[in-house]
């Protein structure tokens, strides 16, 4: 099983609230359901005010390293990833459990 950790940290000058990340949100909050890769999908906002702290993030895992290739390059994913680049930058952690 492999654990998919992404952080996103939202643009300078760019609020959680704003349409395009109220939308940008729940496309990745739907976004489990869509992919059968999907083992286990959890995402929100960041309820911390540290200053090293993410926005939003995205705890999944899938089966294995396949079940990773074929959910990145899965059309929901593709389509719910692309507009977060307009207002966010993110990393992100692959780790077996």
């Amino acid at each position: 099983m492999i654990r998919h950790l992404v952080l996103f940290k939202l643009n300078e000058g760019v609020s959680r609230d704003e349409p395009r990340v109220v939308a940008g949100a729940r496309g990745f909050a739907e976004l489990g359901a869509l992919v059968p890769e999907v083992a286990s999908w959890e995402t929100g906002w960041n309820v911390s005010d540290r200053p090293v702290a993410y926005d939003f993030a995205i705890n999944s895992s899938v089966a294995d390293g396949d079940a990773l290739e074929r959910y990145l390059a899965h059309p929901a994913h593709q389509a719910a990833v692309a507009p977060w680049a307009e207002f966010a930058t993110w990393v992100i952690a692959d780790y077996e459990i």
